[in-house]
């Protein structure tokens, strides 16, 4: 059994995300006629799921309790279009429903390579970082410090950018559309933790930030999962003021395990003369 607030085991992940999946589908998103009887429960019917997905409702009973194996990528597509998963939704599907990844262990912190701390500080005036899997901030630039928050201040393992969307009032009155913000952090946790159930690292922040924080355990037990690797965020900086910044992701190629992560302002907009001032108030110093 998982500790509460635990990432769940692969087949347990399978299990709680089908069901809160079916719970978001209404029948008429699906093209089913709504046949009058009351519904104990939000969303599709078990009998429709199989319908749907073309095979029998007691396959879909025993996935939705945990008691199958092995299903095949003909049967999971088939429920991914039951469900009207998205491409994150298909992804974190096939994830869980695999075969158990290897054992990872704990997360241990990871070095960022000396190339891509050069590329951070040739950002210059532009707000950038490195995340590792756990969306833990492993290096940053001046301008990343200045829009975020002193990541240098936190003790290394407060540097995460889900723990601090959930923990830190500064940093959550940072954002003006903090819960959605959140969500996103909460979605991409997950998907992690469906990646590496058994890390350590993953179990941890899970399990303290649903002890402590009342929105993290709701939205956890939601069972989204993240998909875009751009988003567009508005903020609303102390010194600065409001301005809205494209936030994108990318994936190191030769470091799958990190991410850098970019903030920008569309020319000619209020954001690029407040990211302007901004580069012109924070103190100058090398990347960290």
């Amino acid at each position: 059994m998982s500790a509460p607030g635990a990432p769940a085991p692969p087949r347990s992940s399978l299990a709680e995300f089908l069901r809160a999946s079916r719970a978001r589908v209404e029948p008429g998103d699906v093209g089913l006629p709504d046949d009058g009887r009351p519904r104990r429960v939000p969303g599709l019917r078990r009998e429709e799921v199989a319908q749907l997905a073309n095979v029998s409702v007691d396959y879909v009973v025993r996935l939705e309790q945990g008691r199958s194996t092995g299903v095949s990528r003909q049967v999971l597509d088939a429920l991914a279009d039951a469900l009207v998963l998205d491409d994150a939704g298909r992804d974190y599907l096939l994830t869980v429903a695999g075969p158990p990844p290897r054992r990872r262990g704990t997360t241990a912190p990871q070095a960022v390579p000396a190339p891509t701390l050069r590329v951070l500080d040739a950002l210059g005036d532009t707000p950038a970082m490195i995340l590792g899997p756990c969306s833990d901030v492993l290096a940053w630039n001046r301008m990343a410090a200045a829009l975020i928050t002193d990541f240098g201040a936190l003790p290394p393992e407060h540097r995460n950018m889900v723990r601090l969307a959930f923990l830190d009032p500064a940093f959550r009155s940072l954002y003006g559309d903090w819960s959605r913000v959140a969500q996103d952090c909460v979605a991409a946790l997950r998907m992690e933790a469906g990646r590496n159930p058994d890390d350590a690292r993953v179990t941890a922040l899970v399990g303290e930030l649903s002890v402590k924080d009342t929105d993290f355990r709701r939205w956890w037990g939601d069972h989204r999962v993240r998909g875009s690797n751009q988003r567009r965020k508005q903020y609303v900086h102390p010194v600065a003021g409001p301005m809205i910044l494209d936030v994108q992701r990318f994936a190191l190629l030769e470091r799958p395990d990190l991410m850098l992560v970019s903030y920008t302002a569309a020319a000619d907009t209020e954001a690029e003369a407040a990211l302007r001032f901004l580069a012109g108030w924070a103190p100058r110093g090398p990347v960290a």
